[in-house]
C-alpha cells in the first residue's frame, strides 16, 4: 500500500491538533524557519511550549556550553540542545495538565548559504520525542546539505525538513524506511541531500544504523556513508576535515579479497612520499553499491543486510569503512574535496587505470570525457597509487610502465605519471600480486 503523502502545512496542522504532542523547538541559524510553519499552520498553542534562537555566540554558549571544536553547525552542539530542551520540559512541565502530553524537544543548527556564495551550507537536525506519556525518549537525528543557490530558498527547505521530521517522529516510527523516505516530502529533486543518518531509543530497538545510512545511498539522498571501527555511522565532514585521507577502493561482492598487503604498502609510501603526521591520517576501506544500484532489479532488505555485514566484516579490521555509489575514482575525489581534506591518496589496481586510459571503450568524444575525468580527479591535491596485477595470459606483471594506453591518451598519462599523480606501489612482494 502506497504511503500517503500529505502537503506540509497539513502535516503541521495534523501535528498542532493532536493533543498528545506538545515541546519545544530551538533553532540557531537560518531563522525560526521550523517553528514559523507550525504558527502558520494554526491551533500551535496546543503543540508549542517554546521557540528559542540563540544567535549570539555568548548566549547560546551560556544555555548550551561551549564548543571544543569552535564549530557550531555540529552533532555535537546538536545533541547539547536536544538533551537540554528536553531535560526543561520533563523538569518544569508536570501535573494533570501534561500526564497525557508525550514531549519532544526539536533542533537545528544550521549554515545557509551567505552573501558571497562561498561557503558550504548544510545542518544537523534532530528531535528527541516520547511515544508514551512519561515514557523513555527516542532520538531521530540526521545531516544534511542544502543545495539551492539561493539563501532564502533553502530557508524554505530548511522549514519542510523540519516539520517533515516531526512528523515523522509520530507517524511513521513502526517503519524505518518510510520514515526516512518522508523526510524529503513535499522537497524538490536536487534541493536537499541527506548523508547521514542516526536513530537511537525503545521504539528503534530492532533497526540497525547502517541498514538506515546504506538505505540513504540505495535511495539516492546520498552518494556515501562512513562507518567508524564500532559500525557507527560518523558525518563526512566532521571525520576528514582538514585530514590526509587515504582509500581502498573494492567492490561488493568481487571475486577476490582486497589485497591488504598491497594496501597497507600504499599506506605507507604515502605516508612518506607526503611527509604526513601519522596522527592526522584517517584510512578508509570503500565498498561500491554500483554492482547492485545498477542492476535493472529492484534491490531489497536482503541486499542491504548483505551490504551492512560486508562493512561490519571490514569494520573489524580496525579501519574506517565507506560504502558509495561512486563508480569512477574521480566521483570519489569530488566527494572529498566537499570534506575539506588536506590531502588525499586513492589507492586501486592497474586494472582500472587501463579501463580508463583505453579509447575503446568510450565514445566518439573520448579526448573531452578523458580530460574531464581528469580535472576532477587531480584538482584538490589527489594522488592515485597503483597496485600491479598479473597478466595471466602473458604472465607478465603490469605496472604503469608496460600498461597499454591508447595513443591518443598516451602524453596526458605520461605527464601524471612524470609528476607523481600516479604511482606505481614500489617494493611489493611478486607473490602478493594477483592475476586479472
Amino acid at each position: 500500500m502506497a504511503r500517503e503523502t500529505l502537503e506540509n502545512k497539513r502535516k503541521a496542522l495534523k501535528i498542532n491538533l493532536d493533543e498528545t504532542i506538545y515541546g519545544t523547538f530551538a533553532e540557531i541559524g537560518a531563522g525560526q524557519e521550523v517553528a514559523r510553519n507550525f504558527f502558520t499552520a494554526g491551533a500551535a498553542s496546543g503543540t508549542i511550549a517554546k521557540t528559542m534562537s540563540a544567535y549570539d555566540m555568548v548566549f547560546s554558549n551560556s544555555i548550551y556550553g561551549t564548543e571544543e571544536s569552535g564549530r557550531y553547525v555540529t552533532k555535537s552542539r546538536l545533541n547539547k540542545m536536544i538533551e537540554h530542551e528536553f531535560n526543561l520540559l520533563t523538569e518544569r512541565l508536570y501535573g494533570p495538565k501534561y500526564e497525557n502530553k508525550n514531549f519532544f524537544a526539536f533542533a537545528n543548527t544550521v549554515t545557509t548559504l551567505n552573501f558571497s556564495k562561498t561557503n558550504d551550507p548544510h545542518g544537523w537536525l534532530g528531535i528527541r520525542f516520547q511515544v508514551t506519556p512519561g515514557g523513555e525518549p527516542n532520538d531521530i537525528i540526521f545531516h544534511v546539505r542544502l543545495l539551492d543557490s539561493d539563501a532564502s530558498l533553502q530557508q524554505n527547505v530548511l522549514g519542510v525538513l523540519g516539520v517533515n521530521l516531526v512528523y515523522a517522529a509520530y507517524f511513521h516510527n513502526d517503519n524505518v524506511q518510510a520514515m526516512i523516505e518522508s523526510l524529503v516530502d513535499n522537497l524538490s529533486v536536487g534541493s536537499v541531500e541527506i548523508d547521514l543518518v542516526s536513530i537511537k531509543g525503545p521504539i528503534f530497538k530492532n533497526a540497525n544504523d547502517r541498514l538506515v545510512n546504506l538505505y540513504l545511498i540505495a535511495k539516492g539522498f546520498s552518494g556515501a556513508a562512513i562507518f567508524d571501527a564500532t559500525g557507527g555511522a560518523r558525518q563526512s565532514k566532521d571525520l576528514l576535515y582538514k585530514k590526509d585521507v587515504m582509500i581502498l577502493r573494492t567492490k561488493f561482492g568481487q571475486k577476490s579479497t582486497p589485497n591488504f598487503d598491497l594496501f597497507n604498502r600504499a599506506v605507507e609510501q604515502f605516508k612518506r612520499s607526503q611527509h604526513l603526521d601519522d596522527k592526522n591520517i584517517i584510512v578508509l576501506i570503500e565498498v561500491l553499491m554500483t554492482n547492485l544500484l545498477d542492476d535493472n532489479r529492484e534491490f531489497n532488505n536482503e541486499d542491504l543486510e548483505n551490504f551492512a555485514r560486508r562493512a561490519e566484516e571490514l569494520c573489524a579490521t580496525g579501519n574506517y569503512v565507506i560504502v558509495s555509489d561512486f563508480a569512477r575514482n574521480h566521483k570519489l575525489a569530488q566527494y572529498l574535496s566537499r570534506c575539506n581534506a588536506n590531502s588525499v591518496g586513492i589507492s586501486t589496481n592497474i586494472s582500472n587505470l587501463k579501463n580508463i586510459f583505453n579509447s575503446a571503450n568510450y565514445g566518439a568524444n573520448y579526448t573531452d570525457e578523458l580530460l574531464a575525468y581528469i580535472s576532477d580527479l587531480f584538482s584538490k591535491n589527489v594522488k592515485l597509487y597503483a597496485y600491479p596485477y598479473l597478466n595471466k595470459k602473458t604472465n607478465e606483471i603490469i605496472t604503469t610502465r608496460n600498461m597499454p594506453v591508447s595513443t591518443e591518451a598516451k602524453p596526458l598519462f605520461e605527464f601524471l605519471v612524470q609528476n607523481n599523480y600516479i604511482t606505481d606501489i614500489d617494493e611489493y612482494d611478486a607473490k602478493d600480486v594477483k592475476g586479472v
